[in-house]
């Protein structure tokens, strides 16, 4: 598989992470129904955290699939077999030092299956044009929340694991704002669920967070922090747009 793209958006500045809620709820599954116990830790109110902006990578698609579950491809309804993930973004909006949820906003994420593939693209090692499966977006509600169920990625060479997201907004001030980043994962994690035999049938991965060169972009600070439970795997991961 191709490298990523060179970072097409600006390092945008830090400010101390105030609030970073994690919560869990999943079920290991091959395929199949997947009705996620969204839960909260802590107080749910908007979080001032600024993250880094980072290449979207050569494999966006616009598919316009306004879906929660995106584990499915809607051409023949099959779900993309692995470990699931629910997946909560938190978005708000930051101005003059006030932090309020965005609500309206669109967010899209997709990313690799299990086994490192990438669905309606035409790569070197994979043809999955007209595929769609593990890709979607929704809007933000009056929390400023989207709520994804997706599986834990797989790897390709190059790359560490990751999910790319992308947020849009309405027409603000004769503009619209559009941010686009990646999210990854604790090493020692990824250690564990690759050991699945689904995962680990792709055999040992190749690239480790120290070593992908734009994960050292600031993933330090788009990394999630799942928590396990008796049912698996979820995240919430909050972030502050600077809006004009």
């Amino acid at each position: 598989m191709t490298d990523e793209d060179r970072p097409e958006g600006r390092l945008l500045s830090r400010r101390e992470v105030m609030t970073l809620v994690g919560a869990t709820s999943a079920v290991w599954l091959a395929g199949g129904s997947f009705f996620p116990r969204w839960a909260t830790a802590g107080p749910r109110g908007p979080s001032c955290v600024v993250r880094p902006e980072q290449t979207g990578g050569p494999y966006f698609v616009d598919e316009h699939l306004n879906r929660s579950d995106i584990r499915s491809d809607p051409t023949d309804g099959r779900v993309r077999p692995g470990m699931p993930l629910a997946l909560t973004l938190q978005i708000s909006r930051l101005n003059a030092g006030d932090c309020q949820p965005l609500p309206g906003a669109q967010v899209d994420i997709w990313h690799c299956d299990a086994l490192g593939i990438y669905s309606d693209v035409q790569d070197p090692d994979f043809t999955t044009i007209g595929q769609k499966f593990l890709r979607g977006y929704q809007i933000t509600d009056v929390r400023g929340e989207a709520r994804f169920v997706t599986v834990y990625p797989g790897w390709y060479p190059g790359r560490t694991v990751h999910i790319h997201f992308k947020i849009r907004t309405a027409t603000m001030a004769q503009r619209n704002f559009e941010f686009t980043s990646q999210l990854y994962f604790d090493d020692a994690l990824t250690d564990r669920v690759h050991a699945v035999p689904l995962y680990s049938a792709k055999g040992p991965r190749t690239a480790r967070n120290r070593h992908d060169w734009i994960f050292r972009r600031g993933g330090d600070q788009l990394t999630l922090a799942p928590i396990t439970t008796a049912d698996g795997y979820a995240a919430t991961f909050a972030i502050a747009l600077q809006l004009p």
